[in-house]
């Protein structure tokens, strides 16, 4: 084959993937949205994800949260599948994760004070637009932790 037949043949293979890219951008733009909630755990402590904590999902109703549902997190320190699986206009509001530490770094092994500097974490946040993703991570240690919107 000669090189300009090398040249336009990669030039016609370049522009159909193009061209398919942007097909597929312009038909996910009129899908709706997908958007979701979901939390990550990871324990610097023992430098690795945290693995079996449990998780309390509540939203506030009125002038109480109720819960939603409890999870517990997997070898990745996730959960098997988003809290909230698709947002809509419902879904703007209040809510509260509660993160289970001290029974979470009991069950590997950490002494603990009694009562543990910290028992369990809990996460205010809101829901303000139906339409993104919200990602609410954890870094945690038996005496600290942070948290802030992920992506």
């Amino acid at each position: 084959m000669r090189t300009d037949e090398v040249s336009r043949r990669n030039f016609l293979i370049g522009g159909a993937a193009f061209s398919a890219l942007a097909a597929s951008d312009h038909a996910s733009a009129e899908e709706p949205p997908k958007s979701r909630l979901s939390t990550h755990v990871l324990d610097p402590y023992h430098d690795a994800p945290a693995s079996g904590i449990k998780i309390d999902f509540l939203k506030l109703e009125g002038e109480s949260y109720g819960l939603v549902r409890s999870v517990t997190t997997n070898v990745e320190g996730r959960v098997d599948e988003p809290l909230l699986p698709v947002l809509g206009t419902a879904a703007i509001g209040r809510y509260q994760l509660v993160f289970h530490l001290a029974d979470y770094f009991k069950a590997s092994g950490v002494t603990l004070p009694d009562p543990p500097f910290l028992d369990k974490v809990v996460i205010h946040f809101a829901i303000y637009e139906d339409k993104d993703h919200y990602h609410v991570p954890l870094l945690c240690s038996p005496w600290s932790y942070s948290t802030y919107r992920g992506s």
